[in-house]
């Protein structure tokens, strides 16, 4: 479980130096709306990563066994390319910035290929749901660093120094990848790459109601990632509080709630099971949405922004860890990396496709329409959660 902390945190650290964090630069610096929502695109990567997922199952580095060795060989990368992101200036290189991104979020996204994959192999099934649970932990304790901190910091030390302050926390989830041990069934790689690329469609496709498993996994977290597409920018420009106000509060704060709701959320599946844990999580992250648009009514107004963020932090940690535990036990042992890495790039889709249209969207119905919509985009996920409740319940009793 502690390697499972480690390797969470390695692989949420990327995310917000790309996304969040990244945002608030472009912001700070005068970027235009429409830009910064054009910008989202930088996630691509997280969405197509099976393409090169066989690649990383059929082929074995020289170190640290079969999923290991390539953790560490991306966490490597990803520690040189957040330092030469310190480098480009979103005002007089916005194109640098931007294609820099763009590799960190590739390498970032090849990461969690083979971290979510060792996940699913080494955990045992009784296990799965606790360890979803500590993995966001980690995950999230990841993004408050490069979230909360890094704001902090930039107002101290510049954004130059604060991303290379974000490369060198790197090594922490490389330490991950030293200690963690090796699964105990040994499974054989593939023998071929075709073997590698089409064996984890067929297993998946062959099995009852899998287009609308599918389904599921795109729309089950879309409302949550619509809302989230401009939430640093609705906090600055939209509300104004300081990038302090955002990284002491939202982000800072928010570490509690999302503790709590993670490591609660995987004690609850437990006793609620799969399917319950997906309702009754999936309603409180829609919910949370109605948090930011009160806050939207009521302006600059600290109390509200506590509530908002605790709420939709809470939310939003047992959503995730119900949500990837659902993602382990739909893949197969023998295929995990790569149908991980479908499934999970499915579940990105919908935030990566719908995200360049909040700006626009923000612009025409205001802010506070714009989170009511949001929390309406969450009702297709919850109907197929509802839809799908024989299947579900089945996965926990195969």
């Amino acid at each position: 479980m502690f390697v499972m902390v480690l390797l969470g945190f390695s692989s949420g650290l990327p995310l917000p130096l790309t996304s969040g964090t990244l945002q608030a630069w472009l912001t700070v610096a005068g970027i235009d709306i429409k830009t910064i929502g054009i910008f989202s695109l930088i996630g691509l990567p997280y969405t197509i990563k099976f393409l090169w997922s066989p690649f990383m199952d059929r082929f074995v580095p020289p170190w640290l066994g079969r999923r290991r060795g390539w953790v560490l060989l991306t966490q490597a990368a990803l520690l040189a390319g957040i330092a030469l992101m310190a480098f480009a200036s979103p005002e007089k290189a916005p194109l640098m910035l931007a294609v820099t991104a763009m590799i960190v979020a590739f390498m970032s996204a090849s990461q969690d290929i083979v971290i979510d994959a060792y996940r699913t192999d080494v955990l045992p099934d009784v296990e799965r749901g606790m360890g979803a649970a500590v993995f966001v932990f980690g995950y999230r304790i990841a993004m408050i660093v490069a979230g909360a901190l890094a704001l902090i910091l930039s107002e101290i030390v510049g954004w130059q120094t604060t991303y290379i302050i974000m490369a060198l926390v790197m090594v922490v989830g490389m330490s991950g990848s030293f200690i963690g041990k090796e699964p105990d069934k040994k499974v054989a790689p593939p023998k071929t790459m075709q073997e590698a690329a089409w064996g984890p469609l067929k297993d998946f496709l062959s099995r009852r109601s899998a287009i609308l498993m599918l389904l599921l996994i795109v729309f089950y977290k879309l409302g949550d990632a619509y809302a989230g597409a401009l939430t640093t920018t609705f906090l600055i420009r939209g509300v104004h509080f300081s990038p302090t106000d955002v990284g002491t509060i939202n982000k800072g704060m928010g570490l509690v709630a999302t503790i709590v709701g993670a490591l609660f959320g995987g004690a609850l599946m437990v006793r609620l099971g799969l399917f319950r844990s997906l309702i009754a999580f999936g309603f409180l992250q829609m919910v949370s949405n109605l948090s930011f648009m009160v806050l939207a009514w009521t302006g600059k107004n600290y109390a509200m922004l506590v509530v908002a963020v605790a709420f939709e932090n809470l939310s939003g940690g047992m959503g995730t860890a119900a949500f990837v535990a659902f993602l382990m036990a739909l893949c197969n042992p023998r295929f995990s990396a790569t149908q991980f890495a479908l499934l999970s790039s499915l579940s990105a889709l919908g935030r990566v496709l719908v995200s360049p249209t909040s700006g626009y969207a923000v612009e025409m119905i205001g802010w506070a329409h714009f989170f009511l919509f949001s929390t309406f985009t969450a009702l297709p996920g919850l109907w197929l959660v509802w839809h799908l409740r024989d299947e579900i319940t089945a996965m926990q009793t195969e």
